[in-house]
């Protein structure tokens, strides 16, 4: 896994920054660091704009340090929406049943060439595509 883009999901950035998930935080943090250090994190403007939301709104985090975040993810040259993406997430929608917000997770780690998608909102170990689901809580980054 060690040379492959993982696509993270809103959930892993969000755990990794909530105090209160005592259990979930270690876990998403380790990802996140293994990520930042092998240079194979990757994510979608879309993600970033959930972020912000959720940290600010539900877990607490000042604003100042939600924009620093968003900042920093920059680095990993975030997707934006287009036709293309939306389009996919409307054959992931069909094809999978999944929700639009979860195709264009989809569709953006595709675009992206990610082999994997790292979220605890899907099912671990299924494969849409190219893309191959990791739950982050239940699977430790590799060493």
């Amino acid at each position: 896994m060690a040379a492959d883009s993982t696509f993270i999901d809103t959930n892993v950035l969000l755990y990794a920054l909530d105090r209160r998930a005592v259990e979930k935080a270690p876990q998403a943090a380790a990802w996140l660091q293994y990520l930042w250090e092998s240079q194979t994190g990757r994510c979608s403007w879309q993600v970033l704009d959930e972020f912000y939301a959720n940290a600010v709104r539900k877990v607490g985090v000042p604003a100042t340090v939600a924009r620093e975040t968003i900042g920093a993810y920059v680095a990993w040259q975030p997707v934006g929406s287009s036709l293309a993406i939306v389009e996919r997430a409307w054959l992931w929608c069909d094809a999978a049943q999944v929700t639009y917000w979860d195709g264009k997770i989809l569709a953006a780690a595709e675009r992206l060439g990610c082999r994997w998608l790292l979220s605890e909102d899907f099912t671990a170990g299924r494969t849409y595509g190219s893309v191959t689901v990791i739950n982050p809580f239940l699977t430790s980054p590799p060493k």
